[in-house]
């Protein structure tokens, strides 16, 4: 299947869930063959992205204009939880390009002059990757003020794709660390002279991901191509817009892992697991149902504040939460075939251990709500 013609410039027709649902299934089934020996080898699910490329499915959130689909946030929602149904490595890895394009629409629609060139190299196949979970509010990596623009140094830990992005959207500290001090968003081409990938990732779950650590040294980024400033320590600025459109794709992925373990589940059940199997399946359509509506609250050109990223943090706390707790249940309706390595099931319960590291954790969440109720 696929909704793009071979012209960039053409979709086939209006997109609708149905459409992006169907596309999503048939990529999972693509990397779902590939998913065992990935895992075991911790390398790239390299046959998933070929798939993916070839049927448009990384440009899905491009605006039909620049020659992508015009996926809605929504669509995405539902796109990578079917895929993570199918194969977790596949989705989160897809999950941190499918943001970054959502975060160039939102720009974009701002006015940023460089989001629609950004976009049109998206849909000519650019896939682009962030060093979001290990720089945070407080990046290490440090920018140095030369003639005509900066150099990055540092290193980067937990870059999903890296061994086929073309840029990664990162960012690093003007001055000594600490209060006061400005932290610079760019996006940098991994052919960039200084930039190395240093393969690290040998993990618990999610091993498809390949989230290698990139190595910045002297990498100089053009004065023009910082994308946006904001205070040290502070999620606000590009770092806010990037968590809001990040979290409703990665908690739909989890929980998307979640609902392939409880079909394998339901195909293993012995009579006695009714309620169990109930209790699953209700799990997941509640957290479902909370993703889509976080979406569906913000709106289609969401604001960047608090209440935005308060909105959107909880539905993936509660999306991720009840990942774990759907596996763990399925795990026991499985019975002692779950327990071998061989298992889809065995798998799962790994991958979705990965669900509560991502920021905003679900803790640091809950102190989020608490704060601005009391304030």
């Amino acid at each position: 299947m696929t909704l793009l013609t071979a012209d960039p410039d053409t979709v086939t027709h209006a997109l609708t869930d149905a459409d992006v649902v169907a596309l999503a299934a048939e990529m999972g089934r693509v990397a779902a063959e590939h998913d065992a020996v990935h895992d075991r080898d911790a390398t790239f699910v390299t046959e998933a992205y070929d798939a993916m490329h070839a049927a448009g499915y990384l440009r899905l959130a491009v605006p039909a204009d620049l020659g992508g689909a015009g996926a809605t946030m929504r669509q995405l929602v539902l796109a990578q939880h079917e895929l993570g149904r199918h194969s977790g490595a596949a989705a989160l890895s897809s999950t941190m390009h499918h943001y970054l394009t959502l975060v160039q629409c939102w720009r974009r629609r701002r006015g940023a002059p460089d989001a629609e060139a950004v976009l049109a190299k998206v849909a000519d196949g650019l896939v682009m990757a962030t060093s979001g979970g290990s720089d945070w509010v407080s990046p290490t990596t440090v920018a140095t003020e030369v003639e005509g623009g900066y150099l990055f140094s540092g290193r980067k830990v937990f870059c999903s794709q890296a061994p086929v992005a073309g840029v990664v959207s990162t960012c690093a500290v003007l001055g000594e660390p600490g209060p006061g001090a400005t932290v610079l968003h760019a996006g940098v081409p991994l052919s960039a002279e200084g930039v190395s990938v240093v393969e690290t990732w040998d993990t618990l779950g999610m091993r498809g991901t390949a989230s290698h650590d990139l190595v910045l040294e002297d990498v100089f980024v053009p004065a023009e191509k910082i994308a946006g400033t904001r205070p040290y320590g502070e999620l606000s600025g590009p770092l806010l817009v990037a968590a809001i459109h990040f979290a409703p794709l990665a908690g739909a992925a989890y929980l998307g892992v979640a609902a392939g373990a409880c079909d394998q589940a339901v195909s293993l059940a012995k009579p006695g697991a009714v309620r169990q199997v109930g209790d699953m399946r209700s799990r997941l359509r509640v957290a479902l149902w909370a993703l889509l509506a976080s979406v569906d609250e913000i709106g289609p050109d969401p604001a960047a504040d608090e209440a935005t990223l308060e909105t959107v943090m909880l539905a993936k706390r509660h999306a991720v939460n009840e990942a774990r707790e759907v596996v763990d249940i399925a795990l026991e309706v499985a019975g002692g075939s779950a327990f071998f390595r061989g298992s889809p099931l065995e798998r799962a319960y790994r991958d979705v251990r990965g669900g509560p590291f991502h920021p905003l954790t679900p803790e640091a969440t809950l102190e989020l709500v608490g704060r601005r109720a009391l304030a």
